[in-house]
């Protein structure tokens, strides 16, 4: 039997009472009738419980540079800072680390290109890097807006009865999947409410319950501050459900055409049959949000070029950009094919150890670093101390992230051992070496990545705001983590199905693409459906059975369900987004099991499905 706080501090003063022989106060340690025990009340807290926060930055909006002769000032959400112009370089600090800009003059002056750059926060801890524009309005006068990340956290509270009659809740969060679903045990007492988990006791949520105005309290501390939460009492709850309201039939509407450069048409133009698609979209819709193994946010097929499905669920939609995660690492080796058809001395063949020669000297030295080369890192043979599988690599991400003797993640990574020859056939999947091609791509051009990344990829592709996380010392971080809207990230597909051009517009080189997606090395499967798993430049690449043929795909994927899948003899592309996060064997299927079963079928003749 458990016993409350109280109860401990009962026994133990009836027990010095006892030893000391004490005269005892009767009701000190009588048994507290069974009526007048504290009850639990959580059944009264049975119901949907929301809490939607955006907590900033509160720094965005117009952004104003004016120059007042030698003196030259930045105005952005009634702050202001002096800023720094040197050649046609701008940069400008804000006080208390609230941001910084840094940028550059147009050839005549009349627009300033470059990247707002919003602080950390408890809900994102790496600085962003946020495209803007700023335009001419009179003489020294300069105005933009800043769009930077926004800093959103939502969880829900389902609090439902168990079968064995106590109260439990299943938390949902659709930004991080932050506490993965746990289902807590619910005790409410004296206005107190407990959440635990029997699974991990450690893991104890806590807070205060108000019934007077029908209000919870739950405190977190890995944000260190409570949330408020509100009772829904219907289920038309965007950001928990798939859409609302609930049990509408699914009506296809062929995308929109924006201003972005796709061409849209209707699923039946480009001869993909309907059926199928709307079967997966009902699947979605009707997937129960306790137990979901299609947690997705968005879902986007082209095909012939032209988009044909756009869809979205749980609140996202086409404006919103979408955390990558590791399928952003695909864009490094895309800057390193686009550098190289710049004109820029990187190739394949290329050593690393030279391009870093202003980090020398370098630790762990052996005749094996200096045999390394930029298709070792785009190919995951590095042969670096690095796996991000294993916690007690060296290398791996999440090590070399919480690390702060070393906030060059460069030198970090170049300063490790090597546990074998570079090259081969197997792969270990390490961030860090797709991380090191970003910085061979900076070596190479001498270009901050944020605006090569610009200038050459995001801009030639017609991008919408976009966000690129940051390493401690201000350069991008090219190991996953960028934030681009659904539509944006299909492109990255498109290039490459189309041979790198987009819109009749060269990118990347043609014999770049087919190398990139060529088998160079291969992964260990992770799973029993997933038959071959090999690797190109930055490209998952695998074998999918549908119809009775097997059709050889390219993707880009990232943990929680962000893909972008080419199939090229379909000549389609297909865009997950989801929320699936450290939920591999869920999101890992969408691939391997939704795309043959749903999507292919509806490229193929009756006969062939």
């Amino acid at each position: 039997m458990s016993l409350s706080i109280s109860g401990h501090l009962r026994v133990a003063a009836c027990a010095v009472v006892f030893l000391s022989s004490i005269l005892l106060i009767p009701e000190l340690c009588m048994t507290q009738p069974e009526d007048q025990k504290p009850r639990s009340t959580a059944p009264s807290l049975i119901g949907l419980w929301s809490s939607e926060q955006v907590t900033g930055p509160n720094v965005r909006g117009e952004l104003t540079i004016e120059a007042r002769g030698s003196i030259w000032h930045a105005k952005i959400a009634g702050l202001e800072a002096p800023v720094q112009h040197k050649n046609n370089a701008i940069t400008f600090v804000l006080l208390k680390a609230k941001g910084e800009f840094r940028g550059h003059f147009s050839a005549d002056a009349k627009s300033i290109t470059g990247d707002w750059i919003q602080p950390t926060s408890d809900v994102y801890n790496n600085r962003y890097a946020t495209p803007v524009q700023l335009s001419k309005k009179t003489e020294g006068l300069w105005t933009g807006n800043v769009t930077p990340l926004q800093e959103k956290l939502s969880f829900y509270f389902a609090i439902q009865p168990a079968k064995d009659g106590s109260i439990t809740a299943t938390v949902r969060n659709p930004e991080f999947n932050y506490l993965a679903r746990r289902v807590y045990r619910v005790e409410l007492k004296n206005g107190q409410v407990s959440f635990s988990n029997s699974k991990d006791p450690a893991n104890l949520l806590q807070g205060n319950y108000d019934e007077k105005t029908d209000r919870l309290s739950i405190f977190f501390a890995d944000f260190s501050r409570s949330f408020e939460f509100v009772r829904h009492e219907n289920d038309d709850v965007a950001g928990y459900f798939p859409r609302v309201p609930r049990g509408a039939a699914f009506a296809y509407r062929k995308p929109a055409a924006e201003n972005d450069g796709w061409s849209t048409a209707s699923l039946t133009d480009v001869g993909l049959n309907p059926t199928p698609i709307s079967a997966l979209i009902e699947k979605i819709l009707s997937a129960d949000p306790l137990n979901n193994p299609v947690n997705i946010h968005s879902l986007l097929i082209a095909r012939h070029g032209k988009l044909v499905l756009e869809e979205y669920f749980y609140g996202f939609n086409g404006e919103r950009a979408h955390d990558m995660r590791s399928a952003a690492k695909t864009l490094a080796p895309v800057l390193a094919g686009i550098a190289h058809h710049r004109g820029a001395k990187l190739g394949p063949e290329t050593r690393i150890y030279p391009l870093f020669a202003e980090y020398k000297p370098f630790a762990n030295w052996s005749e094996r670093k200096s045999k390394l080369t930029l298709e070792h890192l785009m190919t995951m043979t590095s042969g670096y101390a690095c796996d991000d599988n294993d916690d007690s690599s060296p290398g791996e991400e999440n090590h070399m992230q919480q690390q702060t003797k070393q906030p060059d993640w460069y030198k970090y990574t170049l300063d490790l051992p090597m546990m074998s020859d570079p090259g081969g056939e197997h792969a270990i999947y390490c961030s860090a070496d797709i991380n090191l091609v970003g910085g061979s791509v900076r070596n190479a051009t001498q270009a901050w990545l944020p605006e090569f990344f610009d200038e050459y990829l995001a801009r030639p592709l017609q991008f919408h705001t976009y966000h690129l996380n940051l390493m401690p010392t201000g350069e991008a971080y090219m190991g996953g983590g960028a934030y681009v809207r659904p539509r944006d990230e299909l492109k990255l597909g498109q290039l490459y199905l189309s041979g790198g051009v987009w819109n009749g517009h060269r990118v990347v080189s043609k014999e770049w693409v087919e190398q990139s997606i060529a088998n160079h090395s291969s992964f260990t499967p992770a799973m029993e459906i997933e038959g071959e798993h090999e690797y190109g430049y930055g490209w998952h690449i695998h074998y999918l059975k549908s119809g009775g043929k097997v059709y050889r795909d390219c993707a880009a994927g990232g943990n929680g369900g962000q893909v972008v899948i080419v199939i090229p003899e379909l000549d389609m592309v297909v865009g997950f987004n989801g929320g699936s996060y450290g939920e591999f064997p869920k999101w890992y299927r969408w691939e391997l099991e939704l795309v043959p079963q749903y999507v292919i079928p509806a490229a193929l003749p009756e006969a062939e499905r």
